[in-house]
């Protein structure tokens, strides 16, 4: 009887406890060859399938087209650390410090992010960390 009564529970558990559970689960993805973040979040995480990749930035800032290149591959790279690459992005979120330039980003993005391209928004902010003209920060499905 009690051993009936375990099993009885733990299906409860798992058909109403567990489930919503594990998909709001949240883990941090960290790794050793990641630099650490610029302030008090995780570069990234993962829940419910989905990984949560926080905003990069690029490195090469010579032209604002470089830049935009060393956003999508440190996005690329961050999400290859994860196993997942960029045909595995849903949504994507652009920053950008100046709006005129939309079109220029747009010509990068469209070469290196693979169709069918993920949902994406782009807004014009006043400044971004390190003095970067732009950062992307995506949502990628497992």
């Amino acid at each position: 009887m009690n051993r009936q009564r375990s099993r009885f529970w733990i299906l409860v558990l798992f058909l109403c406890g567990w489930t919503p559970w594990l998909l709001s689960c949240r883990m941090p993805l960290e790794h050793q060859s990641a630099p650490g973040a610029l302030g008090p979040y995780s570069a990234s995480v993962e829940a419910g399938g989905f990984v949560f990749l926080s905003g990069q930035i690029g490195e090469n800032r010579d032209t604002f087209a470089r830049e935009s290149l060393s956003v999508i591959e440190a996005v690329r790279r961050k999400l290859g650390r994860c196993g997942l690459g960029l045909e595995h992005v849903v949504s994507a979120t652009v920053y950008l410090t100046d709006m005129s330039r939309y079109d220029e980003f747009n010509r990068v993005y469209r070469e290196w992010m693979p169709a069918p391209y993920p949902a994406r928004a782009c807004v014009e902010v006043s400044a971004l960390p390190g003095d970067a003209r732009i950062e992307m920060a995506v949502i990628a499905k497992r």
